[in-house]
């Protein structure tokens, strides 16, 4: 696990496991069906994130797949109380920058998608800590699952104001490329999803991935590229620096993409 925001939780082909595992077991039912963007693996949480998550996940959490069915729409309204902007964060990790974002804009809402429980049992212990603060942190609700799969069937076209997307799984041997999560389709998903002048914020360390991701954003028909710094665009994209960026700051270069839907 990194500490990128991400898990690196974005592509493989998952056959059956020979015996349930407890990270992932009722996320997708569907991984031998089709390739999916993120790794099988194991975790456990500690005895205080389990109570934190027994108290914390019936209001802020839901579950992307009940059984063999495919989630419903989500009334964003309802369940953050209001009616705001929505961001999607995809793959949100262990939430460092999920929670960082979210407490800089308290007028969005974030809806962070993470298939494995560890980093959202994290994410969730770190909202619980806010309520001691002088500004405790409202504005962020938690889906277990797919990406893909939460796009497809619990947002509808324009009804998101960004969707952020930081540090997928690269994936870097050649026949594993189709495992990447960002690839045509998925961008032309997105794209639907955005709202007019909303905008798609990828970031990867891999120098790879950055050209795949920014090739097929560009040919996406419905993206234009816009600039880091661009005025007027309806959410942040300062991401917080991570611990692991920072202790990488001789390696790895960080390539930032942007792209906002247009008209």
């Amino acid at each position: 696990m990194s500490d990128h925001g991400r898990m690196h939780s974005t592509g493989s082909e998952v056959a059956a496991p020979v015996a349930p595992d407890p990270d992932t077991e009722g996320v997708h039912p569907h991984f031998n069906r089709r390739v999916t963007s993120f790794r099988a693996r194991r975790s456990t949480i500690s005895d205080g994130q389990q109570a934190t998550w027994d108290r914390l996940w019936p209001q802020l959490g839901r579950q992307a797949r009940d059984g063999d069915e495919p989630p419903g729409p989500l009334d964003t309204n309802a369940w953050f109380g209001r009616h705001a902007p929505v961001v999607l964060e995809i793959g949100c990790g262990t939430g460092t920058s999920t929670l960082a974002m979210a407490q800089a804009e308290p007028g969005i809402d974030v809806v962070a998608v993470e298939v494995y429980r560890r980093g959202l049992a994290q994410l969730l212990s770190a909202i619980d800590r806010t309520a001691a603060t002088e500004h405790p942190v409202s504005n962020i609700r938690l889906i277990r699952g797919d990406g893909v799969d939460v796009l497809t069937h619990m947002f509808g076209s324009a009804s998101l104001t960004g969707v952020r997307v930081f540090f997928p799984d690269p994936w870097p041997k050649a026949r594993h490329h189709k495992r990447r999560l960002l690839q045509p389709d998925t961008m032309a998903l997105i794209a639907d999803r955005l709202r007019p002048g909303g905008v798609l914020h990828a970031a990867t360390d891999h120098q790879g991935y950055a050209a795949h991701i920014a090739e097929v954003g560009d040919a996406e028909p419905r993206l234009r590229r816009v600039a880091m710094d661009s005025a007027d665009l309806p959410m942040s994209v300062t991401r917080p620096v991570t611990k692991y960026e920072r202790k990488a700051l001789a390696g790895p270069v960080v390539t930032e993409l942007l792209w906002e839907r247009t008209p």
